[in-house]
């Protein structure tokens, strides 16, 4: 573990009187002066907090930069974002000089006047700056970086990390997240930036109407197929920006049936229903389930707070809801679009972390299937003609012809068309699994993600992984395969496989398990899946062993 610093050095606090010296805002300002003024007093937790702020910036993970709301250089503040900013413009006067730049928002802390920064700055630097007009999904985002032809989008968002963070995304001109080396090349610039309050700033820019999202939406909208539009929906967007814009997508579509849960419908930065604002997060959907039973929905949706992510919930034949895992809302989605696209050779993907079904999946449609490195800014540069794309956290891509990120907006409306067709032949999503299920085989899938507040203790155990690897899980031998494009550890053996590699968007060491078995005939559906289960389970239990800070 990394010792943390008692006593104030003459560096970190001539760094810090140079940061507050550059600072433009005076809350923050004064935030990190009396915070260094106790450090100054010999207040021991002051120094070791003064020291994490001002330890290095915020820099590019999977999804762009993320961090709390604190003053200090290594948070998430007007004066990081203007140097941010800058950098950016520096980049991109080398690449698209004098064009068009899209900026969103999210409703988190410090997300309006972060988004006011960004502008001023790019106004400033000679590019034409257009903002969205009120909070909303990054998708919105970055289907208004293609449709305006931009030359690069910014979301400000943290998507579904805790309340107390936010963040900063950006999108280049083919309208998909940032990949290396821009991502590396903007970081040197940022780094080279002066000071906050020497960074020219201009008015701002020109804010766009509503025509913008009324083309999104419409071509959301089309997605929906099938002839049958009743279905019964509960939503709920968890506190963040994608309730009204579901809401309305849907009922273009046609879906008027639709319920969202009136303690998680408005924006609300404090989150205060849920303890982090993920879906995937044990507790964050139980009122939207509860919805979804007291209203007999037939189907129940629930965003992250900038939806682009989309869970799906159902009701099983016992009666009670649940949600779907992420892989079995990609492989249900993908092989509903694979039925009815019609482009030719089409090719759909996943990352190496999520299920394998997709693949046997793609096989039987005729369609190509591609595996990526973790993150949407693969995923949508896997290959021409992308149909589709999926990763288990959640993300689907319905609609890469004009959203190329992941898209839960679009997602919903596809999963209401899917669960209206189904349901005018009497079935239900499980049935529709059960039917993959009995023609591709099983894959049951799981993860073991351990959250760090130590980011020191992340990596000792990743560390440790590697040197030391188990020879055997859940009773079956594997093999440990180093996966360096990934910088992740696979964990092999017979119908059993673990990947383990460090968040790029959150604290956490991921371990995402799969337990696979060939089809079984449909009177021993029911007893193979629960002895994968039973599998999964024993492998859970030792991944989260190997996981554990002794």
């Amino acid at each position: 573990m990394q010792q943390k610093p008692t006593r104030l050095t003459t560096q970190l606090r001539d760094t810090t009187f140079r940061w507050i010296a550059d600072d433009v805002d005076d809350e923050t300002r004064a935030e990190l002066q009396d915070l260094l003024a106790r450090a100054m007093t010999g207040d021991s937790d002051a120094v070791a907090e003064l020291d994490d702020r001002m330890s290095g910036t915020p820099t590019f993970g999977t999804a762009g930069l993320r961090g709390p709301v604190r003053a200090g250089s290594n948070g998430m503040n007007t004066a990081v974002v203007i140097r941010t900013t800058a950098g950016l413009a520096d980049w991109l006067a080398h690449t698209h000089p004098g064009g068009t730049v899209v900026i969103g928002r999210d409703a988190r802390h410090g997300s309006e006047r972060f988004a006011s920064a960004t502008a001023e700055v790019l106004d400033g630097a000679g590019f034409d700056v257009r903002v969205l007009p009120r909070p909303l999904p990054t998708p919105v985002l970055a289907y208004a970086t293609l449709a305006l032809g931009a030359c690069a989008g910014v979301q400000i968002t943290a998507s579904h990390n805790p309340p107390a963070d936010n963040g900063y995304k950006v999108f280049d001109h083919t309208g998909i997240q940032i990949i290396p080396p821009a991502d590396t090349e903007i970081e040197q610039r940022i780094a080279a930036a002066p000071g906050a309050v020497s960074v020219p700033r201009g008015r701002g820019a020109r804010t766009l109407g509503d025509d913008v999202l009324r083309g999104y939406l419409d071509r959301v909208a089309a997605l929906a197929r099938s002839e049958n539009r009743d279905v019964r929906i509960a939503i709920t967007p968890l506190h963040g920006v994608g309730g009204d814009v579901v809401v309305e997508a849907l009922h273009t579509a046609g879906f008027t049936d639709v319920h969202l849960v009136e303690q998680q419908a408005e924006p609300d930065p404090d989150f205060p229903t849920v303890t982090f604002p993920n879906p995937e997060e044990e507790g964050a959907t139980d009122l939207l389930l509860q919805l979804a039973a007291d209203i007999d929905a037939d189907l129940a949706i629930a965003l992250d707070p900038d939806a682009d992510r989309c869970a799906l919930g159902t009701r099983t034949s016992d009666g009670t809801w649940r949600m779907l895992h992420g892989d079995e809302t990609g492989v249900l989605l993908g092989d509903r679009l694979l039925a009815r696209t019609d482009v030719p050779d089409p090719l759909v993907a996943t990352t190496l972390v999520s299920s394998s079904l997709l693949d046997r999946i793609a096989a039987a449609h005729g369609a190509r299937h591609a595996r990526t490195l973790t993150g949407f800014k693969w995923l949508m540069r896997a290959g021409e003609r992308l149909v589709y794309a999926y990763e288990e956290a959640l993300g689907v891509c319905v609609n890469p012809d004009f959203v190329k990120d992941k898209d839960g907006i679009a997602a919903a409306v596809f999963a209401a068309d899917v669960v209206a067709e189904a349901k005018s032949r009497g079935r239900t999503l499980l049935d529709l699994l059960d039917e993959l299920t009995l023609r591709h085989g099983i894959s049951v899938t799981g993860q073991v993600a351990p959250r760090f507040a130590d980011l020191a203790e992340r990596a000792t155990v990743m560390e440790r992984l590697r040197s030391q690897p188990p020879d055997r899980l859940a009773g079956v031998a594997v093999t440990a395969e180093e996966l360096p494009e990934a910088d992740a550890l696979k964990l092999s053996g017979d119908r059993v496989r673990v990947i383990v590699r460090l968040s790029g968007t959150e604290p956490k060491v991921k371990a995402y398990l799969e337990v696979t078995a060939p089809a079984p005939p449909p009177e021993r559906l029911t007893e193979t899946r629960r002895a994968a289960r039973e599998t999964l389970d024993r492998l859970r239990d030792d991944v989260s062993r190997l996981l554990t800070v002794p």
